[in-house]
């Protein structure tokens, strides 16, 4: 790496250039892997984090948010926990490293450490474009994940989990997945802290639906309280392709999670929900960029925002339907509870439509709980704290039970329900 001062950078921007020099000689990657991970680097190292000056990441200023980077040691030991759903099939990825036993009858599954040695992976670690932090950060940085082949007519009787647990310090992980023509399947991409210190977390998954293929997909994140964790999901649908992405985010004191999908696919329909719990004085940036590209798709987006103390949330949902996409219908909402005087939530909804014969729409609300539902409940015996939480409950939970499996649905508005007890 051609090597520049550092006198410009913050102290988290030299942390992660340091860390690049210290750990490079001990990064997976044949010679095209490493030049690869050198370009990302110090194209970050000239550009250094986004600040809100770049429309992107308004809302966002990367490079004041994050100031300090954790260490990059990591804890002692850590052990798999139970899977979020019973009977699911658990792919764990451990402080960064995957499991090299995990197998999941009728699909191929191998370490995305051996595709960065072989070389395999350098076409895979790119940047999107010129403001993808997170794809330079995980490109330079990433060490294993898995690499998934759902093979062609292939139907899992039960979800797969990708249980991704840490402990202190920084995880870069990749999940490359692939789902043959016709295929269906349900993906649990779980991220969590198993202690309260402080971590830098990157993820990117890169999924690609072929035709008619039938995919749920679900990422949980429970960081710690003091968490980064910065994500990305990037999708390509075939035609007649189906997907249900749904996102909820319950943890993390800076979280950047990264929507890039590509409807390429005639036929293919979109079904995104998104559920952001926060609390304390987190930050939680949700952004989607959203191509419609081809005619005859659909897509529905829905966010659910729940606001306490001195939180701040963003959601910024992009949806660009290309000259040659006609009979595009996209609609987009976002709704937000704001429950607190000294917290706040950003919403950005925005289209770019260059084709004629579409409907596309979009709209955001921002409110307290209803009065006359409060006061409903209460007269009816409930008290207040408790009437309180029934609603927000209401608020999200609705969200959740459009999923068709009655234990997921259970899992995760356990999963909700805990998180408002601790915080309402």
């Amino acid at each position: 790496m051609n090597m520049q001062t550092t006198s410009r950078l913050t102290a988290a921007e030299t942390a992660l250039v340091e860390a690049f020099g210290a750990q490079i000689g001990e990064l997976p990657g044949n010679g095209a892997v490493i030049g690869t991970r050198d370009r990302l680097l110090d194209d970050l190292k000239k550009s250094g984090l986004p600040t809100r000056r770049i429309e992107a990441w308004h809302y966002t200023d990367l490079k004041n948010l994050l100031r300090v980077l954790p260490d990059a040691t990591p804890v002692s030991a850590i052990d798999p926990i139970a899977p979020l759903v019973e009977g699911s099939k658990v792919l764990s990825i451990l402080q960064g490293t995957a499991d090299a036993k995990a197998a999941v009858d009728g699909v191929e599954i191998a370490l995305f450490k051996d595709s960065l040695a072989d070389g395999s992976a350098a076409a895979g670690l790119t940047a999107l474009d010129k403001d993808d932090a997170i794809g330079r950060i995980n490109g330079s940085f990433v060490r294993d994940g898995f690499a998934i082949t759902v093979p062609a007519n292939t139907e899992l009787d039960a979800p797969i989990e990708l249980q991704a647990l840490h402990g202190a310090g920084q995880v870069h992980t990749r999940f490359p997945v692939s789902f043959g023509a016709a295929s269906k399947a349900t993906i649990i991409e779980r991220h969590r802290s198993v202690v309260e210190g402080s971590a830098l977390v990157s993820s990117i998954s890169d999924i690609a639906l072929e035709d008619g293929a039938d995919i749920t997909w679900i990422i949980l994140q429970q960081q710690a309280a003091e968490d980064t964790h910065l994500g990305q999901i990037r999708v390509k649908l075939g035609t007649d392709a189906k997907l249900r992405l749904f996102v909820i985010n319950a943890g993390g004191k800076l979280v950047r999670q990264e929507l890039r999908i590509d409807v390429a696919g005639e036929g293919a329909e979109l079904t995104l929900r998104g559920v952001n719990l926060l609390g304390a004085e987190s930050h939680t940036d949700v952004t989607l960029v959203l191509g419609h590209n081809v005619p005859n798709t659909n897509s529905t987006e829905i966010i659910r925002n729940v606001v306490f103390d001195r939180a701040n949330g963003v959601f910024q949902g992009m949806i660009r339907v290309a000259p040659d996409a006609q009979k595009t219908d996209a609609k987009m909402s976002c709704n937000t509870l704001l429950l607190t005087d000294d917290g706040g939530f950003s919403a950005k909804p925005e289209l770019e439509i260059f084709a004629d014969d579409v409907v596309c729409g979009h709209g955001a609300t921002v409110a307290d709980i209803e009065s006359s539902h409060l006061f409903y409940l209460m007269a009816r015996g409930v008290p207040e704290n408790k009437a309180r939480a029934m609603l927000v409950n209401a608020f999200v939970a609705e969200i959740v039970e459009e999923l068709e499996e009655e234990k997921l649905v259970e899992a995760l508005e356990g999963v909700i329900s805990a998180w408002l007890e601790k915080h309402a």
